[in-house]
């Protein structure tokens, strides 16, 4: 006999975050961002309509808890990577594989996280763990050494959004299919590494810097 679903007052506050969270990725991961259902995820959760209001307000603030969640997973995955006596095109080709990775087992994730209008993408945690995307990539590019950039719009930065447009069209372009490198699997194949072969990331000032 299948386990009865947890009622409201059986989880604790904490856990039923939690569980709401489990259960909207559970949705999301059927329908896609288009088909998603707050009243779904907390019917499959097993608890009141109601109780996702108390914690995200509405769909958006639930979408938005969800794509905050897969931005830190994803930067735990960029950051926990051993990037020590590696140059600099030895990093950003081990980053950008970890993030083709990330993509190709978490597609749904993926693709809520740059549905910027199901979102507030500005919220406060969010922006955070985006910057923390891009300071990780940035890090593997310049160095740990390297000055940190003084915001998203330092020119020093450039370089970082070169590489992360280049790595992140392209997931975007395999992923739905629009890319033929003669690999089954084109998130697996040779192209991408080819492809950052032709950048030149070993010099990582931007043009007008000494």
């Amino acid at each position: 006999m299948g386990k009865e679903p947890l009622t409201g007052d059986q989880y604790h506050h904490g856990n039923l975050r939690a569980a709401l969270l489990d259960s909207a990725l559970v949705v999301l991961t059927d329908r896609g961002v288009a088909g998603f259902s707050m009243r779904e995820a907390a019917r499959r959760a097993g608890v009141s309509q109601s109780a996702p209001k108390h914690h995200f307000g509405d769909a958006r603030g639930l979408l938005g808890a969800l794509a905050t969640r897969a931005y830190r997973q994803l930067c735990d995955r960029l950051e926990s990577l051993e990037l020590a006596g590696l140059d600099a095109r030895g990093r950003v080709t081990r980053l950008a594989g970890e993030y083709v990775a990330f993509a190709g087992e978490n597609r749904a994730l993926f693709d809520l996280m740059w549905r910027m209008t199901q979102f507030d993408f500005t919220a406060p945690e969010l922006a955070e763990q985006k910057h923390r995307a891009l300071l990780a990539l940035d890090r593997g590019l310049r160095g740990e050494d390297a000055e940190p950039p003084t915001g998203d719009t330092d020119p020093a930065l450039l370089p970082s959004y070169a590489v992360w447009s280049l790595v992140h069209g392209y997931t975007t372009l395999a992923l739905e299919g629009a890319i033929d490198s003669g690999n089954p699997d084109p998130l697996n194949s040779d192209l991408l590494p080819t492809m950052l072969a032709l950048l030149d990331v070993t010099g990582s000032q931007p043009p007008g810097k000494p």
